[in-house]
């Protein structure tokens, strides 16, 4: 079970960020913070959107990007026609850290920055604001139905917005009921890590229109893209596609292109 494992590890985890750096002081933070850069209305227009993703490694695969530069990719990434970015702040698992999402926003001049982790607890959506992020992932398996909608509540108030993620119809009638209006479909089983696309067009159905679905994880190449377009999903987040990629720029021009049948 990766999910419970990294969950246990992430509860001990916040528990030492608490004490290393108190509440109040993060308060503090956030009032000198950048401004928020809005994470929705990026995901939404004619063409299927990219979030792309910063990450170095992964539980299942292990070190992705040897030559790992944060910022070098993001800019990248904005240069190349992504429409937002995620960043991995996970240390023990991903490699990751709010350092990178910190750098991220500060280099980058117009992308918003989603905050990628396994939170747990409020503390975590606050540190999120406190280093810049515009938008935080709540993952529906990692949280109670009422830590769902009040965490949800708590990233609204901060300005940010919050990207829900789902594996099946179970956990899209809590994400519902907890007001959630961007869903995120993860095609990766989060207990078994292992990764099925079919799952975000099994969902989809589910789905009431008016929600911005994004599907997640097992994207590797346009015709994936265009599959999940013509289905009517707004954006997909890729990470380790472009990561691995020898030039992640032209990946996502080649996955766009694709797309959209101009490549």
């Amino acid at each position: 079970m990766f999910l419970k494992r990294i969950l246990q590890a992430k509860a001990a985890e916040v528990a030492a960020r608490k004490v290393q750096t108190p509440f109040a002081q993060l308060e503090q933070k956030i009032k000198h913070a950048p401004a928020i850069r809005p994470f929705r209305p990026r995901l939404t227009g004619e063409r299927i959107q990219v979030i792309a993703e910063i990450k170095q490694a992964s539980p299942s695969k292990g070190l992705l990007c040897p030559n790992f530069q944060p910022v070098r990719l993001a800019r990248t990434y904005e240069a190349s026609g992504a429409a937002a970015l995620s960043v991995l702040t996970d240390e023990k698992f991903f490699l990751g850290s709010l350092d990178h999402l910190a750098q991220v926003k500060k280099e980058t001049a117009k992308l918003p920055v989603l905050r990628k982790d396994f939170i747990i607890d409020p503390y975590q959506i606050y540190e999120a604001r406190a280093y810049g992020a515009d938008a935080v992932l709540l993952i529906v398996a990692a949280l109670t139905p009422p830590s769902l909608a009040a965490y949800l509540k708590e990233t609204k108030a901060l300005g940010m917005d919050a990207l829900i993620e789902i594996h099946n119809q179970t956990e899209l009638a809590v994400a519902l009921e907890a007001g959630a209006d961007l869903i995120g479909i993860n095609n990766r089983d989060l207990r078994t890590f292992k990764v099925d696309l079919e799952t975000t067009f099994r969902l989809l159905e589910e789905i009431p229109k008016d929600k911005v679905v994004v599907a997640e994880s097992g994207i590797k190449s346009g015709g994936d893209l265009k599959r999940l377009a013509l289905a009517g999903v707004n954006a997909a987040l890729v990470g380790e596609a472009l990561v691995t990629a020898a030039d992640p720029g032209a990946k996502i021009k080649e996955l766009c292109g694709d797309a959209h049948g101009s490549g």
